[in-house]
């Protein structure tokens, strides 16, 4: 019976965090929307309406009972001095926690993800930039925008492992980010994350309790920097030891 009655209370606290993140979203698209048409001679970018569509995505957290988000480390100064922002990926829940990082960025995502009704809509119109796995003209096409994004003073947020982790370990850094931060002559803003993988499993839907953590570690500059491979690697390394460290903390 306390099995019975435990599945019963998962499903019903998934079903108001999914709920609760979809009004939250829909109540935000609109005026997403709206700046995105009227703020264009002043906001190319849609900073202020990607700034909404972000806090949106904060609201599950914050009025879901089982979950603890929380944010640590130096915030960036200027957030309006760009950066290329590299996170490991552990979860859906990823974007949940990162949304509560206090300044607007431009996010790298499989286009699949845009031509979801609704979060995919708001990603377009908060000018997210989308990509084709696969395609090499695609990754050109969006690397392309990444710049325009980086020109305009916003930053770029990138997954360099490309998909969620299937297991505790890292999966290989991809190029990409480390090439563009080098060729666009922007830091590279480190963050580690724990504890999603907790809050969301992989395929799963259901909302388990959880304390996820994001922390923002010093930036990695790289002007002068022509070597991408040690670039990458001294970047994954240093996220690896921070995300260990949180690991460890969050599971004493």
């Amino acid at each position: 019976m306390s099995t019975v009655l435990s599945r019963l209370r998962i499903t019903l606290v998934s079903i108001w965090t999914w709920t609760v993140l979809g009004i939250a979203l829909a109540l935000a698209m609109p005026f997403v929307f709206l700046w995105r048409l009227i703020g264009w001679p002043v906001d190319r970018v849609n900073y202020f309406g990607g700034r909404l569509f972000r806090l949106a995505g904060t609201v599950p957290a914050r009025l879901t009972p089982r979950w603890r988000f929380e944010v640590r480390g130096r915030r960036p100064d200027r957030p309006r001095n760009p950066y290329v922002v590299v996170c490991n990926h552990e979860s859906f829940a990823d974007i949940l926690l990162l949304s509560h990082l206090p300044w607007e960025m431009k996010w790298l995502s499989k286009i699949e993800i845009m031509r979801i009704p609704v979060v995919g809509w708001e990603m377009w119109a908060a000018c997210d930039v989308g990509v084709t796995r696969g395609r090499t003209t695609s990754a050109r096409e969006a690397m392309a925008d990444c710049r325009d994004r980086l020109r305009k003073k916003v930053s770029i947020m990138i997954f360099p492992e490309g998909t969620r982790s299937p297991h505790r370990d890292l999966l290989p850094f991809k190029d990409g980010a480390f090439r563009l931060a080098i060729e666009a002559g922007v830091p590279i803003l480190p963050l580690a994350l724990s504890g999603t993988r907790d809050a969301i499993a992989r395929h799963d839907w259901r909302i388990n309790p959880a304390h996820a953590v994001v922390e923002i570690l010093e930036p990695e500059p790289t002007v002068g920097v022509t070597d991408i491979q040690a670039l990458k690697q001294r970047v994954q390394a240093r996220i690896r030891i921070a995300r260990d460290r949180l690991r460890e903390e969050l599971h004493q």
